[in-house]
């Protein structure tokens, strides 16, 4: 053999010993992977393939329900419904616009809402979507008798939210909605998913993950189509757990004399326990019916209200704000006792106008004049004159803002309330900022009556009441009583009353303001309206400038019994009537109709018939 040709041979032997050794070694690790899979990890991967054709279905929980602070009956409770969900995924995508159809016809919805909730991008999507509902059982029999022939459409119970008799209570309670994208994104880490329904508004909102409880779980096996495969014994069910319910610190009778007395005008009412914050009645009209976010046509009605120039979603007691007008005389007189700015028995002559700068400034009240007055006097009678003359020349501006600030005004109260709005004080160095333009003694003239930039909230103004009533204490507002076990009713917290700010001004200075506040009952411009025999009142009231000839907002902001041993006894009522309504001076007779009603222990109706004012008659261009 020649040389070469063993070479060549060699090689050959080489490159067979090699081609095997691969193989051999290709069949080892397909050996061991296979011992690995079957033998050594087998149970892991029958677990998982079992898994696979395991089904998991979430159980919604039930809502906490909310009442009122006596505890009887809920003022929002839940009632069994049905919701509808396709998967669109399992849906041939050759039958989609008949079963899409199919579907719309049983239920008696639009093909269009069906189309918005699941968009074409949605098509591959293995996760229910949502489709209507409130759907109920009639209907959703009607899908079960069709369910071989609906592949992907699934329904599953889930309580809705139901809101008895809310009336007014509709910006306390809220409402409830499908979180969004936003919300989720905030949201995510604390639990929720997508496809949850939330609270959007008042205490469904702000007490939401107490409300909300826990959701369950139910796990079965099932076949290729997604049909149950009984008998299996790997179906797991975890309960859902309910929610806690939360007892309010409203009191429903009150809160429906409240409602009655403002009627259908324009404004808000807060009534509230000055010595804990306790709110007993809050009220805003125009209000809105929490209920239709229940239906599955929410969107017509939700956009009307969107529309609605009135803006019923406002609540008006915490999110609108108005100039105090004369109830603002209440600060500036306690700003004038505290810094002994001008002496309290010292005359000023209100001859109806005076003159400052280019303008002649008239009292509002009476054109001709109060003559010589006080500051008690003064305050009874609500004098223009008087408050602008002390006020430019002798509290001056930086007191006003302080005193202001100390009554909480421009700041947020705090209140258990999503969307709440601090008012606002001005200030010289604002005015500068914002204007351009120096403060002027005019600017403090308007300030000191109420009036310019000043805008406050009615449950600011009801905090103003109450630091009068609590002799410089103010306690921070709040609606939230109680949370208790949805099973046994068992009270697991109590709220209890937060100090929300202390005044360092004297007492003497806030015994000496209560005694001016009821002289504007018992002497002043509301001796007519507020003069009950129920209960002694002392309050203060308001006209607020707007800009038009013949429309004033209406404030009235009081506390009763005037004389009460403890704050524990007294209550506040801050009210105001907007510009918006016919001009009727409705404020103080609204008030005194809520007193009443509280003190007496009356309906609203007997409340109105006591005072003589079933026949009342709007009062036309009064002032003050």
């Amino acid at each position: 053999m020649y040389p070469d040709e063993e070479n060549g041979a060699t090689r050959s032997e080489k490159r067979i010993r090699i081609l095997r050794l691969f193989f051999i070694a290709v069949f080892t690790l397909y050996a061991v992977r296979l011992f690995s899979l079957q033998i050594l990890s087998g149970e892991l991967y029958r677990s998982r393939a079992q898994n696979i054709s395991r089904r998991t279905t979430i159980i919604p929980a039930q809502r906490g329900e909310i009442y009122d602070r006596n505890f009887l009956q809920p003022l929002v409770l839940n009632t069994d419904s049905f919701a509808v969900s396709i998967t669109p995924a399992e849906v041939p995508q050759n039958e989609l616009d008949s079963i899409f159809d199919r579907v719309a016809d049983i239920l008696g919805i639009s093909r269009e809402q069906i189309d918005r909730k699941i968009p074409p991008q949605y098509y591959y999507l293995y996760q229910p979507v949502e489709i209507a509902v409130n759907v109920s059982f009639p209907l959703v029999s009607a899908l079960a008798e069709n369910a071989d022939t609906l592949p992907g459409v699934s329904w599953q119970s889930k309580p809705l939210r139901n809101y008895a008799d809310s009336g007014s209570l509709s910006h306390v309670l809220g409402y409830m909605g499908d979180i969004t994208r936003d919300e989720l994104t905030m949201l995510y880490n604390r639990g929720y998913q997508q496809g949850d329904t939330i609270g959007k508004a008042g205490i469904e909102r702000q007490y939401d993950e107490i409300l909300r409880g826990e959701k369950g779980q139910e796990t079965r096996t099932v076949d290729v189509r997604g049909r149950r495969i009984a008998g299996s014994g790997d179906d797991t069910r975890d309960p859902p757990q309910m929610g806690k319910n939360l007892v309010l610190t409203i009191d429903r009778s009150i809160q429906t004399l409240a409602e009655k007395a403002l009627g259908s005008r324009t404004g808000a009412v807060v009534v509230m326990k000055p010595a804990t914050g306790e709110i007993l009645a809050m009220v805003s009209y125009p209000w809105y019916d929490p209920n239709i976010f229940s239906r599955s046509d929410v969107g017509a009605e939700y956009q009307s209200l969107i529309d609605d120039p009135n803006k019923p979603f406002l609540n008006r007691a915490i999110q609108s704000n108005y100039p105090p007008a004369s109830t603002f005389k209440i600060v500036m007189t306690t700003g004038i006792l505290a810094e002994n700015a001008f002496p309290p028995e010292q005359l000023v002559d209100c001859l109806g106008e005076i003159t400052y700068g280019d303008r002649q400034w008239r009292c509002h009240i009476r054109r001709p004049g109060h003559g010589r007055l006080n500051l008690h006097q003064a305050m009874a009678q609500s004098c223009d004159i008087y408050y602008w003359a002390v006020g430019r020349d002798y509290l001056g501006v930086e007191r006003i803002v302080s005193y202001s600030m100390d009554y909480g005004f421009g700041e947020l109260t705090g209140i258990d309330l999503p969307g709440e709005v601090s008012g606002f004080i001005p200030t010289p160095q604002w005015k500068e900022r914002r204007y351009h333009d120096r403060w002027q003694g005019g600017d403090t003239m308007n300030m000191s009556i109420g009036q310019g930039y000043t805008l406050v909230t009615p449950i600011q103004m009801a905090n103003m009441i109450a630091m009068v009533a609590n002799d410089g204490k103010v306690y921070k507002p709040h609606l939230l009583k109680e949370i208790r076990d949805p099973v046994s009713g068992a009270v697991e917290q109590n709220i209890r009353p937060e100090l929300l700010h202390e005044s360092i001004i004297d007492k003497k200075v806030f015994d000496a303001v209560k005694r001016d506040m009821r002289g504007v009952i018992s002497e002043g411009t509301a001796r007519f309206p507020l003069n009950i025999r129920s209960v002694e009142i002392a309050g203060k009231t308001g006209t607020g400038e707007v800009g038009l000839q013949d429309r004033w907002h209406s404030w009235f902001a009081a506390y009763a019994p005037y004389n009460a041993v403890s704050s524990e006894e007294q209550i506040v009522v801050s009210l105001i009537v907007e510009a918006a309504n016919p001009w009727e001076w409705w404020a103080p007779y609204a008030s005194a109709i809520i007193f009443q009603g509280i003190f007496a222990q009356q309906s609203y109706e007997d409340a109105v018939a006591a005072l003589g004012l079933q026949y009342l008659v709007p009062i036309q261009g009064r002032r003050e």
